[in-house]
C-alpha cells in the first residue's frame, strides 16, 4: 500500500475511504503544519484560492498569478532559495498529491461521492492556451461553495450522472489518458484528472524527470503470453515506457519497475492479454511508488 493508504486509509486504499470526503474535513482548521505550508486556516479556503488561480484561467482565458498551491512558496524559485528535492516532496504531499487509478477504481469513486463536475483543465490551458479541454473532474463541487463565489464560472462547470461520467472515463482511457485523483490539502480528495503529456505534473514529473507529483497505482500490469499475440498496440498506449517487445519471441514484455499500474494498455489489446495484479505481489514493484528505485 502506498503511504496515503498507511496514513489516511488504515491499510486500505485511501481514495476509497468516505471520511476523506466528508464535510468535516473540508472545514476543519488545519494543523499549524499545514498551515505553514498552503498559507490558509482550512481546506475550504485553499479550494477557494484553487479555484480563482488554477480552474477560473481555464474558464476565462485570462492568466492568473498566485500563490504555488503544491506548496512550494513562489520565493523558493529565487535563485538565492532553495529547497531539497525532498522538502519539495513534502511539501507537495501535505498540500495537493495524486496517485494514479485504473479505471475500475475510477468507476468506484464516482460511485461514492455525492456528485461530479467536469471542469476545463487548469493544465491544458497552462501548456496549450485551450480553455474548451474539459479533463477534470471535481468531486463534491457543489460542498466547496464554489459557485456563490465564482458565479460567472456556473456555466462552465458541467454536473454529471453517474453513468455518464463513466462513460467519459471508459472513452478517456480507451485514449491512453492516465486517471488521477488529487488531493486539495491531504488527505482530502477533491478530483480525479486524466494526464497525457499536456498535463504540467505529468510532464515536469515524467516526461522532465523531476520531483514527483502522483504516486503509482496500487497495482502492476502482467502480460499474459498465451494471449499475447505480438501485435504491440499496447506499447503506443504506455505513457511510462513499461512496454518492451521481443522479435525473438513475437511477445510484449511489460517491466514492473516502469509500470505505474494505469491500465490503459489493456482498452488496446485486442486478444485480452493483459491484467492488473496487486503491487504487493510483485517482489520488484511493490516498494515502488515514486521513484524507479526505492529510496
Amino acid at each position: 500500500m502506498c503511504e496515503f493508504c498507511t496514513k489516511h486509509g488504515e491499510g486500505k486504499k485511501w481514495y476509497l475511504q468516505m471520511k476523506n470526503y466528508a464535510d468535516e474535513l473540508l472545514h476543519q482548521e488545519l494543523s499549524s503544519t499545514q498551515k505553514s505550508i498552503v498559507k490558509v486556516r482550512t481546506r475550504s479556503e485553499w479550494l477557494g484560492r484553487y479555484f480563482e488561480t488554477f480552474v477560473m484561467p481555464a474558464i476565462t482565458g485570462v492568466p492568473k498569478k498566485g500563490d504555488d498551491l503544491l506548496g512550494v512558496p513562489i520565493a523558493t524559485k529565487s535563485p538565492e532559495v532553495h529547497l531539497s528535492e525532498d522538502e519539495i516532496l513534502r511539501r507537495r504531499k501535505v498540500a495537493q498529491f495524486a496517485q494514479v487509478l485504473p479505471i475500475e477504481d475510477v468507476e468506484e469513486v464516482i460511485g461514492m461521492v455525492d456528485s461530479i463536475t467536469r471542469m476545463p483543465c487548469g493544465c491544458r490551458f497552462i501548456s496549450t492556451g485551450k480553455t474548451d479541454k474539459r479533463y477534470c473532474f471535481g468531486l463534491g463541487v457543489d460542498k466547496w461553495g464554489i459557485l456563490g463565489r465564482f458565479p460567472d464560472a456556473a456555466s462552465s462547470l458541467e454536473v454529471l450522472h453517474k453513468e455518464e461520467a463513466k462513460r467519459i472515463f471508459r472513452k478517456y482511457d480507451k485514449e491512453g489518458l492516465i486517471h488521477t485523483i488529487w488531493t486539495g490539502v491531504t488527505p482530502y480528495a477533491i478530483e480525479i484528472c486524466n494526464c497525457d503529456r499536456d498535463c504540467r505534473p505529468y510532464k515536469e514529473y515524467i516526461e522532465k524527470g523531476g520531483t514527483p507529483r502522483f504516486f503509482r497505482a496500487e497495482y502492476v500490469c502482467k502480460v499474459d503470453w498465451d494471449l499475447c499475440k505480438g501485435c504491440k498496440s499496447c506499447i503506443s498506449q504506455c505513457q511510462f515506457g513499461a512496454k518492451f517487445y521481443s522479435s525473438v519471441l513475437s511477445k510484449v514484455h511489460i517491466d514492473p519497475t516502469r509500470c505505474f499500474g494505469c491500465g490503459v494498455c489493456r482498452s488496446a489489446c485486442p486478444n485480452q492479454a493483459i491484467t492488473l495484479a496487486p503491487r504487493e505481489e510483485d517482489p520488484e514493484a511493490t516498494s515502488l511508488w515514486l521513484r524507479k528505485t526505492v529510496r
